[in-house]
């Protein structure tokens, strides 16, 4: 029987797809490479009444010349979600809204550009023994999301690097 009461534990885990590629740009010997933390929001109580906040990250780190390297970073709806706005988590039966955004402030969505969203648009200057930079990703589920169901919540985010 679900009881509403219970703690309900949320996770958004991303899922990187990226793999060492060569960054063009004015970097033509640099090699390029992405990390990703998840958002994990932990515990999550619907009827607290306060959203659930967490961040992840997305770095980028390049090496093996010197120049600068011009990139985007672009984030799916992920799986279970027709749209960005929200998007959706599953647990195999039940939806939990959630969002992810650029800035602290959860005003600007981190997508593709599509349907309202933005991203990421930057350069990194590298030197040769490396750099690297570190982006922030802002995650909240809404508070009071009262018929979601007792259980753990996942998503997959696809994350797109593109060099230019």
């Amino acid at each position: 029987m679900n009881n509403p009461l219970r703690r309900i534990s949320r996770h958004i885990f991303i899922l990187l797809l990226a793999l060492p590629l060569p960054a063009w740009a004015s970097c033509a010997l640099c090699t390029c490479t992405v990390n990703a933390t998840g958002v994990s929001f932990g515990t999550y109580s619907p009827l607290s009444g306060l959203n659930a906040e967490n961040t992840g990250s997305v770095r980028l780190s390049c090496g093996g010349g010197g120049g600068t390297v011009g990139y985007t970073i672009r984030l799916s709806r992920g799986m279970y979600s027709a749209g960005f706005s929200p998007r959706c988590m599953s647990n195999g039966r039940g939806r939990l809204n959630y969002e992810l955004y650029i800035d602290p402030a959860h005003t600007t969505i981190w997508g593709d550009g599509s349907s309202a969203t933005a991203f990421i648009s930057d350069s990194l200057g590298v030197r040769p023994a490396g750099s690297s930079r570190n982006h922030v990703v802002y995650g909240r589920i809404p508070a009071r999301q009262t018929s979601a169901a007792v259980g753990s919540y996942s998503d997959t985010i696809t994350i797109t690097i593109i060099y230019q």
